[in-house]
Order: C-alpha cells, then sequence, then structure tokens
C-alpha cells in the first residue's frame, strides 16, 4: 500500500472525531438545556461561541500549519480540543459553558486547513478533490455515528459521560499521529521514489512561506471564496447546531426517533462527499477546471435550498425530516469542490487559504446558531429560519459560478492550476 493512503486514514480518523466531538453538544442539547435551564435564545449563544471562536482563529492556525508543518500543530490542536471536550461535561452553569464552548472552538480551530495542507503536500493534484471528498464524508460518519453513540450513552449514565469518552479518544489519536506522522513524504521512511514522483514536486515547495495578504484582499476571487462559504454555512452550521433541537422540540419527534433522523443528513453526507470528489475531479478532465467545479458547486447548493423550503411548507413530520437530510445530501456534494478550490489556486498557501474561507464559513455558522435562536425564541416557530438558510443557499450557489479555480490567487505564482488537468 502507498505511504499516503495511511496519510488518508489517519485524516479520516481525525475528521470522524472531530465531527463525534462537535456533535456529541448538538445531540445532547434538549438534556443540557433542561439540566442547566438554558433558553433558546441563551442555546443560540452556546453555540455560536464555539463558531466564533473558531472562525476567530482559523486563519492564524492554518498559517501556523504552512510554517511549522502539521505534524505539531494539529497535535497541538486536537490535543486542546479534547480537553475542552472532556472539561464541557462538567460545565454546571450557563457562564462556565460559554467559557468553555470558546475555548473549545479556539483549539478546534485550524484542523481542516490543516488537514488541506496535509493533501498538498501527501497527494498529487489529480487526487486533491477525491481525497477532500473522503476526507468530508469521513466527518459526516462521524455525524452520523453521535447521535447513535451519545443518546445511549447519555440514557445509560449521562450526557455528561458523553463530552469525557470522546474527550479520551481524540487524545489516542494525537498520540499516534505525533510518533507516526511527518510533514514531507521525503521525510517519512519507506516511501519510495517511484511514489514521491507520482506526489509531484509541489511537496517540497508547499508550505513555509509567508503568506501575501494584500494581494490576497485586492484579489476578487478570493472575495468570492469568502463569501460563497461564508453564505454556505448558514445550511451546514443548522444541521450542526440545531438539527436534533429542531426535530424535538419543532416536528415533535421523540428522542428514540430522533437518533435515526438525526443521523440520516450525515449518512447521506458521507455518500455525497465521496460521490461528489470524484465528479469534482471527473467533470474537471472532461470539462476544463473551471466549468467542473462550478457546475457541481452551483447546481448542488441551488437544490439544496429548495430542498430546505419544500421542507419548511411540509407539515407530515416524516417526509419533512427526509426532505431535510436530502437537502443536506444535495448541498454535500459541492464540499469536496470548494476545499479543492483552494488547493488549486492557493499552492504553497493552501493552509492560510483554506483557514480563512474556513473563517468565512465561521461567521457565517455563528450567525445562524444565533439567529435561529432569537427568531425561535421571539416566534416559537422552528420553520421560519429555513427561509432565512435556504435563501443564504441560492446566494452561495450565484456566488461559487463566478469562481474561476485556474486563475492563482497568488500573482507570482508561474503554473496555473488548470496545468495539472491538461
Amino acid at each position: 500500500m502507498k505511504t499516503r493512503y495511511i496519510v488518508l486514514v489517519f485524516l479520516v480518523l481525525l475528521s470522524v472525531i472531530t465531527f463525534l466531538d462537535r456533535l456529541c453538544i448538538a445531540v445532547a442539547g434538549p438534556r443540557m438545556q433542561e439540566d442547566l435551564s438554558i433558553t433558546p435564545e441563551q442555546w443560540g449563544w452556546v453555540l455560536g461561541a464555539f463558531v466564533l471562536a473558531y472562525g476567530l482563529f482559523e486563519i492564524p492556525t492554518g498559517s501556523l500549519g504552512d510554517r511549522l508543518g502539521q505534524r505539531r500543530v494539529v497535535t497541538r490542536i486536537v490535543v486542546w480540543w479534547s480537553a475542552f471536550t472532556v472539561l464541557t461535561g462538567s460545565v454546571t452553569g450557563l457562564y462556565p459553558l460559554l467559557a468553555v464552548r470558546f475555548l473549545f472552538g479556539a483549539g478546534e480551530a485550524g484542523a481542516y486547513p490543516n488537514i488541506a495542507g496535509s493533501i498538498a503536500r501527501w497527494f498529487p493534484a489529480g487526487e486533491r478533490a477525491r481525497t477532500q471528498g473522503f476526507i468530508w464524508a469521513a466527518g459526516r460518519a462521524g455525524g452520523a455515528i453521535a447521535p447513535l453513540l451519545v443518546v445511549p450513552i447519555q440514557t445509560r449514565f449521562s450526557w455528561r459521560a458523553a463530552f469525557w469518552i470522546f474527550g479520551l479518544v481524540g487524545l489516542v489519536w494525537s498520540a499516534l499521529w505525533w510518533w507516526w506522522y511527518r510533514d514531507r513524504p521525503t521525510q517519512r521512511p519507506g516511501v519510495s521514489q517511484e511514489e514521491i514522483a507520482e506526489i509531484g514536486a509541489h511537496q517540497e515547495s508547499t508550505g513555509h512561506a509567508g503568506v501575501p495578504w494584500r494581494a490576497l484582499l485586492l484579489n476578487r476571487q478570493f472575495w468570492y471564496i469568502l463569501l460563497m462559504y461564508g453564505c454556505y454555512a448558514w445550511g451546514s452550521w443548522f444541521f450542526f447546531s440545531w438539527l436534533h433541537t429542531y426535530l424535538i422540540k419543532g416536528r415533535g419527534f421523540r428522542e428514540g426517533e430522533m437518533s435515526f433522523f438525526s443521523a440520516l443528513p450525515f449518512t447521506l453526507g458521507v455518500v455525497s462527499n465521496i460521490a461528489g470528489g470524484f465528479l469534482s475531479d471527473v467533470f474537471s478532465r472532461r470539462y476544463g477546471l473551471r466549468a467542473g467545479r462550478r457546475l457541481l458547486g452551483s447546481a448542488s447548493l441551488a437544490t439544496a435550498a429548495v430542498l430546505l423550503i419544500a421542507t419548511a411548507v411540509t407539515q407530515e413530520k416524516t417526509v419533512a425530516a427526509v426532505l431535510l437530510a436530502l437537502g443536506f445530501g444535495v448541498m454535500d456534494l459541492m464540499l469536496p469542490s470548494a476545499w479543492a478550490i483552494c488547493l488549486d489556486v492557493g499552492s504553497q498557501h493552501a493552509g492560510a487559504i483554506t483557514g480563512a474561507m474556513n473563517t468565512a464559513g465561521q461567521l457565517g455558522g455563528f450567525a445562524c446558531t444565533v439567529v435561529f435562536g432569537y427568531l425561535v425564541g421571539r416566534t416559537g416557530n422552528y420553520e421560519l429560519p429555513l427561509f432565512v438558510i435556504a435563501a443564504m443557499l441560492a446566494v452561495s450557489a450565484a456566488l461559487f459560478s463566478r469562481i474561476d479555480p485556474t486563475r492563482p490567487l497568488v500573482p507570482d505564482n508561474q503554473v496555473s492550476a488548470a496545468a495539472h488537468w491538461a
């Protein structure tokens, strides 16, 4: 087996653990709100505290991985967030919970930009989208597994026990990563010269370069990427944060029923991310990089917007839950393309650019989590926020159609991303 596939196994497991820890609070949310006497508006801030901190620290931590390497930076990230996962299970009130969740987000920031940085160093350009597809599919698998694990744990023990168990899993992963992983293929014993040649010369030049922020901020394509992902994140963060509460309090599902319907969107997301990664690479070869990336991204976002509107106007709860799951599954088809675009246009600055994109996403996610709570708290209507989220997805689809992955964001990049597909 090629050594880079072992790297992929590590990254896939990391993505699963990330979403297990991230979704744990969403699944435990109804019990936590009752146990700690937290209102919908306050719960929106609890969820938003994580997203806000995650967004604020995403760019610096992504850039840090470019400079110092993913071995050190990812180890720090996972140890930090695992410790605060454990601490989440120990809080006794609203304000300690807000503090812990903010610090949790600060620690987890940079995880996916550093995964992208590892992909840029360890995988050839023609495998990037499909590799991102496996990473995001793994994250969705973690989301699907979370309710299936958290509900039995909190039923048998308590919601606190789930956080303690998941935190320990992350600590074990970080120890193994530090022991095995190396930042460059040439630094890892056992990597053949044939595989190094397959990966390409870019793995040696990737990273350890200053980020040309002025050039990026003056580039229109960079802003398209940020705004596209910020609008898209309204959709994804509804599922990450409010889905379980929506199903129980908005649609009247019992906790046992909720486990299946909470897992369904993420199960579909597993399939969609793998399919989206392969389709993005196939379309890019067949129709060119620009059309290939755009086609899948815009169409899936627009279709997801329609499905969320259909969910909001549907009365029957089971049909609504299925439509909601389909919306997430279709929306996830775009995710590998969005992250592959950052590698297409970013070259040695992939960590910083994906960090910037994900920061925009977290800001959109923060707005979604807080606005959702206030809309529900003021109106008692769990369907109204879905119309707002659908509108944001439609805007994201329009922005995606304007992104050109054949144009490097840094002017002094001499080799266009399109050359890798010639």
